[in-house]
């Protein structure tokens, strides 16, 4: 065997069990959070394009609804950490279109 002397097989089988759901838990939450970001930034976007609002506002706010979408793919896909650093730029994309505004 090459795990530890005093764990069970059954022991092994528990812990594989529970960092498998907590993947699927982090894709999940990555994919849920990227999409709902995507969807807020596409909003927004489109209300700032119809007010009076410079056009660089509803730009960042696109792009930044894009990158937020990339990152729902690569989370559900499993790549949770270029999901997560990929929700912090875009939401820090759409933060700073807004402050153009």
């Amino acid at each position: 065997m090459n795990g530890p002397a005093n764990s069970e097989p059954s022991d092994i089988q528990e812990e594989y069990d529970d960092q498998v759901l907590d993947a699927r838990r982090a894709r999940w939450t990555a994919s849920g959070t990227g999409a709902l970001l995507a969807l807020a930034g596409l909003a927004a976007a489109a209300l700032r394009l119809s007010g009076s609002a410079p056009a660089l506002v509803p730009a960042a706010y696109g792009f930044g609804a894009g990158v937020c979408a990339l990152a729902a793919v690569l989370g559900s896909r499993g790549r949770t950490r270029w999901a997560l650093w990929l929700l912090i730029a875009g939401v820090m994309v759409m933060a700073l279109g807004d402050q153009f505004d």
